[in-house]
C-alpha cells in the first residue's frame, strides 16, 4: 500500500504527540464489521510509524479472556458494545471514539443476474420479486429490518426472510452456498467476497449506516502508541484507506 506524504505527515504528528520514543507493539481486536478497513489502517499506521500492529480475531469466551487477560490494547465495535465494555471495565473510560460508519449493501450468488436496486422504487421491486432474502442479526441487520419497514413490506416479505444468527459468519457465506438468493449487509464485508456478486448500495433514504468506534482495552500495556492510532483512524489522512475498505470516515 502506498503512503502519501500528507498520510505520513500525519502519522508521524500522531507519534509525536503520543510522547513515544520506542516502537510499541499494539494489538486490535476487530468485530466482523469492521474488519476490512481495520487491516488498511493498521497497514498504513505500521508502515509510517514503526510500530508493530497485530490484528486478532476473537469472539465469545476468547475475546473475554483477552480483555480481561490481554494481550489487548485497541477493540473496535458499535457504539453500544462499546458503552458496554466501558460499564464492564474492558475498556478506559472516555476512550471510545467513532472512526468510520459502514453503508448497506446486496448482493447475490456468483453468476447469478443482478437486480436493478438503483432507486427506492427499483430496490422495492428487487425485494418483493427476490424468491429469498437473507440478513444478519446485528447492526446491519436492524437497518435493513426498518427500511423494510419503512417501506411497508415486513409482513409481505416476512415468510422468505432468512436471518443469520450466532456469529457463524457473514451474509455472504450463507448466500455463497445457496441459502438465499438476495443477501443484504454491509457494503464493506459484502464487496470482494467469494462466491457472490456484489450488486450495489442500498439506495439512499433506505439506507442507514451502521456506526463504529475504537476503544482502548484497560489491559493495554501501550495506552499511549493507541491514542495515536486513534488520533490517525480519526484524521483527514485515514480518509482514503477506509473508502478503499468501503467505508465512511465518521469525520468528512
Amino acid at each position: 500500500m502506498k503512503v502519501t506524504a500528507h498520510v505520513m505527515a500525519t502519522l508521524l504528528a500522531c507519534v509525536a504527540g503520543s510522547g513515544i520514543s520506542t516502537a510499541a507493539e499494539l494489538i486490535i481486536l476487530p468485530s466482523q464489521g469492521n474488519a476490512p478497513g481495520v487491516a488498511e489502517l493498521a497497514a498504513g499506521f505500521a508502515r509510517a510509524s514503526g510500530h508493530k500492529v497485530t490484528i486478532v480475531n476473537e469472539a465469545g469466551a476468547a475475546l473475554e479472556q483477552r480483555l480481561a487477560n490481554g494481550p489487548a490494547d485497541l477493540i473496535m465495535g458499535g457504539p453500544e458494545a462499546i458503552e458496554g465494555l466501558t460499564k464492564k471495565g474492558r475498556v478506559i473510560a472516555g476512550s471510545g471514539t467513532p472512526y468510520m460508519l459502514a453503508g448497506l449493501g446486496v448482493s447475490v450468488r456468483a453468476g447469478a443476474p443482478k437486480p436493478d436496486i438503483a432507486t427506492v422504487e427499483a430496490y422495492t421491486r428487487t425485494l418483493l420479486a427476490a424468491k429469498s432474502i437473507g440478513y444478519s442479526s446485528g447492526c446491519s441487520g436492524q437497518h435493513v429490518a426498518d427500511g423494510i419497514a419503512q417501506l411497508g413490506l415486513t409482513e409481505k416479505l416476512k415468510p422468505k426472510v432468512t436471518v443469520t444468527t450466532g456469529g457463524k459468519g457473514p451474509v455472504t457465506l450463507y448466500l455463497a452456498r445457496g441459502d438465499f438468493e438476495l443477501g443484504i449487509q454491509q457494503v464493506n464485508i459484502m464487496v470482494g467476497a467469494p462466491g457472490t456478486d456484489f450488486v450495489g448500495p442500498v439506495p439512499a433514504g433506505i439506507d442507514k449506516p451502521c456506526p463504529n468506534s475504537v476503544a482502548i482495552a484497560t489491559v493495554s500495556k501501550e495506552p499511549d502508541a493507541a491514542r495515536a492510532m486513534i488520533r490517525f483512524m480519526t484524521s483527514p489522512a485515514a480518509a482514503p484507506l477506509l473508502r478503499k475498505a468501503n467505508e465512511i470516515p465518521a469525520r468528512s
